[in-house]
């Protein structure tokens, strides 16, 4: 089919992203295929236009895409890690030279703001530099042996194929967070996008491409397959690929989940999360405020690590709401390409009604609405997926705030002590983000201790929102227990290997068993 491009608010930094022309978003790496699949179209929610369409893999050109990676896995796999590092470094610096192109796009297709678009591909140039780092300190251990003029070591060696799916709200970041560490630790890659946002991976394929061809990394290192979900559920069928690693929902992570496992293959998965603020009668009220606000209504509600709940001692509840509610009156909403505007729109219609029906069934469960949600309407929101941050003054028990709405809707409430505060944080199904505000020392180890916070990221005094490269994100129970990005994620991309040499004229057995036999 012809592929469609509107001119539109990003022409101009399509073309330098060397897209003004797309076929398909289906690629091997270096090449692109036909895409014989099911046609794929990318429509913005800041506008409601569609920007493009495109032609997705099929299940014949999924095969083709499986047995190019596997082939260039046998000689990936044998380059020096410092010298896949050094491709990856020349990926960080193509992010950099196309950052500002990059950024806008990714803003445009999905909905979030321009800084926080920016802010995204940030984060890939941030895991290129740190995985550099990396290529050097793909560290084993070494052991004493009990056995005489016996050494034992432990090293690492790479999977092999690693399926990367990702979703909407990060539509490039948490690609790169898995593949520039897949890559240094020798693994290839083949990525499956969200279909709603596919053409901010088709750009990103296109800007990793030119550096793949000038290092002559082989075809089928970096693979990318636009598709809706059933390429995904390929890649968690298929016993050829050993790591799939899924971003999205409790409910998708659970059947991807189950795919895997019951052909006894490797996951990593960051699902949903439903984060909590306790908010201190000992903390720094300026702090908190921007934290909370910042965290509920940044990209629209849509990160896994916003802040859905605020948990408010009684002493100074009354107060932090009225300030709150003001806060909430000074908040923008428009085209997130507009640095003036604090709020973008929801990713589509689905997700507006989603959000409508969560509000309703918090009013129904006896909720109390504090600042009103709903729909903007008027000269400027033409695509109908802009709406209102809702403050809703709930309970923890509620069977919606249990649950994760993508969307600005924050619940408030309010404990008496810590020990209650800390049970109400823990008290819902997901467990990735968490967040204490206090200048109280005690309050704050508390928080962090093993009898505190239960989720995955524990912070005193910032916000839920905003996660370092630096550190392993992910989260427990419904979230998934899995760590993507920064410390030693990493080894989850690799297979670990013992190995024991025996430098000696005899064979003596481990635990000091004989088994002595005529010569």
């Amino acid at each position: 089919m012809d592929t469609l491009i509107r001119e539109n608010l990003i022409t101009a930094e399509l073309k330098a992203l060397g897209i003004q022309e797309i076929n398909s978003g289906v690629s091997s790496g270096l090449n692109w295929l036909k895409g014989e699949g099911n046609v794929i179209e990318s429509y913005s929610p800041v506008d409601g236009e569609l920007i493009a369409r495109c032609t997705g893999a099929s299940r014949d050109e999924y095969e083709i895409i499986l047995n190019t990676s596997l082939e260039a896995f046998k000689e990936w796999r044998l380059w020096p890690a410092p010298k896949r590092g050094e491709v990856v470094r020349q990926i960080g610096e193509k992010l950099r030279l196309h950052k500002n192109d990059l950024g806008k796009l990714v803003s445009y297709e999905m909905g979030k703001s321009l800084q926080e678009g920016l802010g995204e591909v940030q984060e890939m140039i941030d895991i290129c530099d740190f995985a550099v780092g990396l290529s050097r300190q793909l560290y084993g251990l070494t052991m004493h042996s009990e056995r005489p003029l016996h050494r034992m070591y432990e090293q690492w060696h790479p999977l092999g194929v690693v399926g990367i799916i990702t979703a909407f709200n990060f539509p490039v970041a948490v690609w790169s967070w898995n593949a520039a560490l897949a890559f240094v630790c020798g693994d290839v890659c083949i990525w499956k996008p969200s279909s709603k946002v596919p053409l901010s991976a088709i750009a990103t394929q296109k800007l990793i491409a030119d550096v793949l061809k000038e290092n002559n990394v082989p075809e089928g290192v970096s693979c990318l397959m636009v598709s809706h979900s059933a390429i995904g559920e390929e890649l968690a069928k298929d016993k050829r690929v050993p790591l799939i690693s899924v971003t999205g929902s409790t409910r998708v992570g659970k059947k991807i989940g189950a795919i895997v496992g019951e052909r006894l293959g490797r996951v990593i998965q960051e699902l949903g999360g439903n984060n909590g603020i306790i908010i201190s009668e000992n903390a720094n009220m300026d702090i908190a405020m921007r934290a909370s606000v910042f965290g509920a209504v940044g990209t629209c509600g849509q990160r896994c690590t916003t802040t859905r709940r605020l948990i408010i001692h009684e002493s100074i509840y009354d107060d932090f709401i009225k300030k709150l509610i003001k806060a909430y009156s000074q908040l923008r909403i428009g085209n997130p390409l507009d640095e003036n505007n604090h709020v973008g729109p929801l990713i589509d219609k689905g997700a507006v009604n989603d959000y409508l029906n969560a509000i309703n069934k918090a009013v129904e469960e006896g909720g109390k609405i504090l600042v009103e949600g709903g729909v903007v309407q008027g000269e400027g929101y033409e695509s109908e997926c802009y709406v209102k941050p809702c403050i809703i003054e709930a309970k923890n028990e509620f069977a919606i705030v249990q649950h994760e709405t993508f969307a600005p809707i924050l619940y408030v409430m309010k404990y008496s002590d810590l020990d209650e505060a800390i049970e109400m944080h823990n008290n819902v199904p997901q467990g990735l983000s968490s967040a204490i505000m206090s200048t109280n020392l005690l309050e704050v180890e508390k928080f962090l201790s093993a009898a505190g916070s239960d989720c995955g990221i524990a912070n005193a005094n910032i916000g839920t929102s905003g996660a370092e490269i630096g550190g392993a994100f992910g989260g427990e129970k419904e979230t998934g227990g899995g760590r993507e990005s920064g410390s030693d994620a990493w080894k989850a991309y690799m297979r670990r290997q013992t190995n024991t040499i025996n430098y000696s004229t005899k064979l003596p057995l481990a635990q000091g068993i004989k088994f002595d036999i005529a010569p």
